[in-house]
């Protein structure tokens, strides 16, 4: 595989706060023993994180993904031609509730024991708890968790 230009190097090498909060609960299999890597290549893209064992890629939108959806849609449905799921958080997702977001990552990760849910290659939306009706671009998750994730933090 070719290297990435430089360009897309210096890139990944910028993580934002929450990719930066985020990879630190992920990095080193702290997260029931997967094994992650951040700014991960799948040419011509580049996905936040992946998990090449689970088949998973978990993305941390900001607010520039409003206005990107045409272009995150071919970049899901390429990484889906591939056999990855792709799983969708929101910046403030991961710097409110990141027990949560662990939690539905974790839970994505396992496979499916119900036939009739969505298997790898797929893209799930899941509101955060609380943020129901918000619309498009909210915390988003796989469907298939059965048990209940953490409840988010109050101020």
């Amino acid at each position: 595989m070719p290297k990435p230009s430089p360009a897309p190097a210096k890139n990944r090498a910028q993580l934002t706060p929450a990719e930066t909060r985020l990879w630190s609960a992920l990095r080193a299999g702290q997260l029931a023993g997967l094994k992650f890597t951040k700014q991960a290549i799948f040419e011509p893209y580049i996905a936040d994180f992946a998990c090449r064992a689970a088949r998973l890629i978990v993305e941390i939108d900001g607010d520039s993904h409003a206005f990107r959806q045409d272009y995150d849609e071919r970049r899901t449905a390429f990484l889906a031609a591939k056999g990855y799921r792709v799983i969708r958080f929101t910046n403030a997702d991961v710097l409110e509730a990141l027990d949560w977001v662990l939690h539905e990552i974790a839970q994505a990760a396992k496979p499916s024991p119900n036939p009739s849910l969505p298997e790898r290659g797929e893209e799930q939306h899941v509101p955060l708890p609380g943020r129901e009706g918000l619309g498009e671009g909210h915390a988003t998750a796989p469907t298939e968790t059965a048990p209940k994730a953490p409840k988010r933090p109050h101020p």
